[in-house]
């Protein structure tokens, strides 16, 4: 099932950013990309009650005295609580109820969505100042005070906001359904390949770039088996990123690897790997995602006998981050080895879901350190004490040391090469989590 999703919107300046922070328990920059595989992080997974959601943190809406961009500002808004099952309105004690604020609310009440209405900077504790009262009149019944910077009634928030999540389902049909999310750059062939997938006209191809707007689901029953593939919006650089519409877009699609169990990512045959590609991959690896590359447009790449060694060759070089992850060659408009690509989905997916026993990871890691001893400085040695596995998607392996200094990176990557060369893992990433124990504490 799905998780919900809360969006917290408002006219600028209210404290939305400050509040999806405090609710999410960590600062997340919304403004400036940091190296590596970040980028703005606008939304968050949050959980209340033991009830994970997604908050997304929107922009502020606010009308200007131009027709045009006060259409842009409505579309804005429809776009930002249009997957929401929940949405926050905030606004700002300071400031009193302002015409922008009544608009707002105007534009939501119309969603027919949950709506919450929060008055934030309500700083001290106590009875709320006599402004507060003003917000009755915006028609959205009683609001909550809160302070987003000190996390005041943000616990009378959230129980809110939890008392308007969808009910859980029950229905266990869908555990077997494996979701897959198709991501990559405009014009790699997701939304062709998703119509070749389906065998209908699911999703609008078109050379122009931005084409797809939203993340769509398509169920494909192949089988036994039944997969729900998720189009995606083409995932530019922030810089390349100007419309509000694509703004949403791409949020959805980042949204849409977060709910996966596998990405697809797509490459254009005909352009090669690019540093964009890294950054999409690298999102879906951070995730924990199990990942697929699938190179699109093999049909139309001028090849020889030597011309698919030689680019997978390239590709390893480039996905060195990801050496786990398979390459596969397809035509999503020629439906060239796309039968294949499921036989892919169905294993990286089962080995993103591999639980290994304790016993069987104890024997590979006695081996492995058997044949390269573990490093040491000082004279004090490197000693692992025992592996277990306490979870999957991805596995996660927590190591028993007696000095976690010592267990440097080249090791750890030594004893992961080990255990994927024994149990494969192909397609998956895997995460160790190293424990210190005292050396008294193992005797």
């Amino acid at each position: 099932m799905s998780l919900p999703i809360v969006a917290i919107v408002g006219r600028p300046n209210t404290g939305k950013s400050t509040l999806f922070n405090k609710l999410i328990g960590k600062r997340l920059s919304i403004v400036e990309d940091t190296p590596g595989v970040t980028r703005d992080r606008i939304y968050s997974r949050c959980e209340w009650r033991g009830r994970e959601f997604m908050l997304v943190d929107t922009g502020g809406i606010e009308p200007k005295t131009d027709d045009m961009i006060l259409a842009q500002m409505r579309r804005q808004a429809a776009i930002a609580i249009d997957k929401a099952d929940v949405i926050i309105l905030l606004c700002d004690v300071r400031c009193g109820v302002t015409a922008n604020d009544s608009d707002v609310a105007a534009m939501l009440m119309k969603s027919g969505k949950p709506i919450v209405l929060a008055v934030n900077k309500c700083d001290r504790t106590g009875d709320p100042a006599p402004e507060f009262y003003e917000f009755y009149n915006l028609g959205l019944g009683d609001p909550f005070p809160v302070s987003a910077e000190h996390g005041h009634g943000t616990g009378d928030l959230l129980d809110e906001v939890y008392r308007h999540f969808p009910q859980e389902s029950d229905d266990t049909a869908d555990d077997g359904e494996i979701r897959v999310a198709v991501i990559g750059k405009p014009n790699s062939g997701k939304s062709s390949l998703i119509n070749y997938i389906t065998g209908e006209e699911r999703a609008i191809v078109s050379d122009i770039a931005g084409t797809t707007r939203d993340a769509t689901d398509s169920i494909v029953v192949r089988g036994e088996d039944r997969y729900v593939f998720v189009d995606t919006a083409g995932i530019r650089r922030k810089s390349k990123v100007t419309e509000k519409v694509e703004h949403y877009s791409v949020l959805r699609a980042y949204m849409a690897i977060d709910t996966a169990d596998v990405a697809v990512i797509m490459i254009d045959g005909t352009e090669g790997f690019t540093e964009q590609d890294s950054k999409i991959a690298g999102y879906a690896h951070e995730k924990g995602k199990a990942c697929i590359v699938a190179v699109n447009k093999w049909d139309i790449v001028d090849k020889d006998t030597h011309t698919m060694d030689e680019y997978k060759a390239k590709l390893a070089d480039s996905f060195s981050f990801m050496s786990y992850v398979p390459f596969i060659f397809i035509s999503a408009k020629t439906g060239q080895r796309v039968d294949k690509l499921f036989e892919l989905i169905k294993d990286v997916h089962k080995q993103n879901n591999m639980r290994v026993t304790t016993g069987m990871l104890n024997d590979v890691l006695s081996y492995a350190v058997a044949r390269v001893q573990p490093p040491s400085d000082k004279g004090r040695r490197l000693k692992i004490y025992y592996i277990t596995q306490p979870s999957t998607c991805p596995p996660t392996f927590v190591v028993f040391v007696n000095r976690s200094d010592l267990f440097h990176f080249s090791y750890q990557r030594y004893i992961e090469n080990q255990i994927r060369k024994t149990f494969g893992l192909t397609g998956t990433p895997v995460r160790f989590v190293v424990r210190e124990r005292d050396r008294q504490d193992v005797k």
